[in-house]
């Protein structure tokens, strides 16, 4: 029986930005969440950064575009604003990736 070595370094990927920047949108939602529909906001942050989404970035964009959709009519923060951008460029990047092969 054979067992698994534990890594002793890992390669960083647009998917740790990607991650990074979902976090980092969700705390800012948490901070500021006094703005409307930060609930539903948070509710989809949350569906965005679950397992299944993280397996299939199709799917992660699609909820992506709803985050987008309610920031732009509720009048998010500027602070929420920024972060949402940074997660559509890691997003973009990851999926990019993806593409070419470089992550699985």
């Amino acid at each position: 029986m054979t067992f698994e070595i534990e890594s002793s370094g890992y390669v960083k990927t647009s998917l740790s930005d990607l991650q990074g920047a979902w976090g980092n949108l969700r705390r800012s939602v948490v901070e500021n969440f006094q703005f409307n529909d930060s609930a539903r906001l948070l509710f989809h942050i949350d569906e965005a950064m679950s397992w299944e989404s993280v397996r299939n970035l199709k799917r992660m964009k699609s909820i992506f575009i709803v985050i987008q959709n309610i920031s732009a009519q509720t009048n998010s923060p500027e602070e929420v604003v920024e972060w949402i951008e940074d997660v559509r460029e890691c997003l973009e990047g990851a999926i990019a990736e993806v593409i070419e092969g470089k992550v699985e």
